[in-house]
């Protein structure tokens, strides 16, 4: 890294503490570029999968334990439930309550239980759409062999929780591997023209997760799906370190979950074992919308969607994991909580670096080590966004007019293969584009719809990358 690009960040890390030091909230200043369950109506079956590793990343695999733990309430049994989730969080030496993990800053343990299905390098594009196919065979590694095993009268309860970028989610591993949005609906296709259920619901956290379905998903085989934001914005984290409300204890430098994961998993637990009548895909839809969305106000929020078959939407939530058949009060329900402190998704784990700065102790090599760390983080993303933008830049000179103008509800990109293969071409010469880099999608869609090549888009990457990444 050149002089200036030190200097920078120097004064970035005093702007930093001089606002933490005026009990300023650490978002306003913290903005970078960023027996099995037979039923008379068919078996419920639960796919749940953390896309992400790291402690940083504590959310992800918090929200997918705290869903098992609702699908076992709801009555569904082990063998028709998935987890996959790489499991380097309860255990991790950051954790301050090893073995435990929790959801919410009061929550009980939601780790003890969970199925160890898939873990560490197991998790990955292949097997998550192998296990949803319910096709052992093109199943990789040491998993447990579980699969979605489910037929025509079925009913498939999907849920990811990861970071993601336009058209694309992250799994987790020493580099980034990408699940493309065109895979995913294929594999959906694929299952409905198996007969492999008789509907499906599918919920994603992610940024930009409505992209994975917008212009792609049919409205005519029976799958509906909502996402945490729509095609073009953020998802947000909760209950994360500095929040005015929600923080969690002091001891997490992490945040315990994501804003529209906790919005449908609380709101489930408050209707388990009501009186009421049971909540439809609808209530909650509306429920989970109105309260990441901080009530209309899209403050610390993001636009909740909703695709595919919309005629799905009147449907019992009890089809797919609630159990409503007890006769305990709904007191519960109306202390349903309400919008709390929230950090966008792609700043997250800058959170928990600035955090661990912070409790470290001065003149320490713990807190010289936590400075270098984020320095070096901030550092990495600048230099992405540069060589991104100067590359695609370069390419995009003349064509603009080629594009085709993205029309509402319109897929991000026409060639799929062609955006898998500027990614690669891209990281074989410049490197992962890893967790935050997934924001830039967009960018390498635009440059296949301008009808740019593999070979032109490998030898700006090589160039710009053996000219700028030497400064840096």
């Amino acid at each position: 890294m050149g002089g200036h690009g030190v200097v920078c960040l120097l004064l970035l890390l005093q702007v930093l503490a001089a606002a933490s030091a005026g009990g300023g909230r650490w978002q306003e200043f913290l903005r970078l570029p960023s027996d099995s369950d037979e039923r008379s109506d068919g078996t419920r079956w639960a796919l749940l999968i953390a896309g992400s590793s790291g402690y940083y990343n504590y959310r992800h695999q918090a929200d997918v334990c705290h869903a098992y733990q609702i699908m076992k309430k709801g009555g569904l049994k082990d063998e028709n439930i998935v987890v996959m989730m790489y499991d380097d969080i309860a255990h991790s030496p950051d954790n301050p309550r090893p073995g435990i993990i929790i959801n919410h800053p009061t929550g009980a343990d939601v780790y003890a239980g969970v199925p160890k299905d898939y873990t560490g390098n197991d998790v990955n594009p292949n097997n998550f759409l192998a296990v949803l196919l319910g096709n052992r065979s093109a199943l990789t590694g040491s998993g447990s062999g579980k699969v979605i095993s489910s037929g025509p009268n079925d009913h498939v309860f999907v849920y990811y929780a990861d970071h993601g970028g336009p058209g694309v989610l992250g799994m987790p591993g020493e580099e980034e591997v990408y699940l493309y949005a065109n895979d995913v609906v294929k594999a959906l296709k694929k299952k409905h023209e198996g007969k492999g259920y008789k509907s499906l619901v599918m919920y994603v956290e992610a940024c930009e997760s409505g992209s994975i379905f917008e212009g792609l998903l049919p409205s005519d085989i029976g799958v509906y799906a909502t996402t945490a934001s729509n095609a073009e914005e953020s998802s947000w984290g909760t209950y994360c370190p500095g929040d005015d409300v929600g923080a969690p204890p002091p001891e997490y430098d992490t945040c315990l979950g994501d804003l529209y994961s906790v919005a449908w998993m609380e709101d489930a637990d408050a209707h388990h074992n009501t009186r009421t009548a049971p909540e439809t895909l609808r209530q909650q839809y509306a429920a989970v919308r109105d309260r990441t969305s901080a009530n209309g106000t899209y403050v610390f929020g993001s636009h909740v969607m909703q695709y595919g078959d919309l005629a799905l939407a009147p449907q019992s939530l009890d089809l797919y994991y609630m159990d409503t058949s007890t006769t305990s009060t709904s007191a519960d329900v109306d202390e349903y909580l309400g919008v709390r402190g929230s950090a966008n998704q792609r700043d997250a784990d800058l959170v928990y670096m600035w955090r661990k700065y912070r409790k470290s102790r001065e003149g320490t090599a713990e807190k010289a080590e936590a400075r270098e760390r984020l320095l070096r983080e901030m550092a990495r993303r600048s230099r992405l966004d540069t060589t991104v933008e100067k590359i695609t830049g370069e390419l995009m000179i003349g064509r603009r007019q080629f594009i085709r103008r993205r029309a509402a509800g319109q897929a991000v990109v026409d060639d799929w293969d062609c955006l898998k293969s500027m990614v690669r071409a891209y990281e074989m010469h410049c490197g992962s584009l890893g967790q935050y880099g997934m924001r830039h999608m967009r960018s390498f869609a635009d440059v296949c719809n301008a009808g740019v090549q593999h070979h032109q888009m490998a030898e700006a990457a090589s160039q710009a990358c053996t000219t700028l990444l030497p400064n840096w």
